[in-house]
């Protein structure tokens, strides 16, 4: 697994709005069984998304929000192959993150 790794959410019901999760965790980290992942959701549902705080990114077409506020942990085991990645936005990821906890 690798950081900003972006994986289909694996429960179909709750992927009609969070198709994604991005894995936001530090890759030494492995043997863990969770990984911290930020929910990437429909922009349809996220309706005044905070420019630093929820960027938007194009995945397959779509427009999904980072919500960076629902960030949690989430069982390695059910995040099986990346659908993409966003490293090359990870400056983006990472400010968000550090928006959220005041490092920013």
């Amino acid at each position: 697994m690798a950081r900003f790794d972006v994986y289909a959410h694996p429960d179909a019901e709750l992927r009609k709005q969070t198709p994604y999760l991005v894995d936001v965790q530090n890759g030494f980290l492995d043997s863990l069984t969770t990984r911290i992942v930020i929910p990437l959701r429909s922009s349809k549902y996220i309706s005044n998304p905070l420019r630093d705080l929820n960027p938007i990114f194009e995945i397959a077409g779509g427009n999904v929000v980072l919500d960076t506020a629902a960030m949690a942990a989430f069982p390695t085991a059910l995040l099986k192959r990346p659908a993409t990645d966003l490293a090359r936005h990870a400056a983006v990821v990472t400010g968000a993150i550090d928006t959220l906890l005041g490092s920013h």
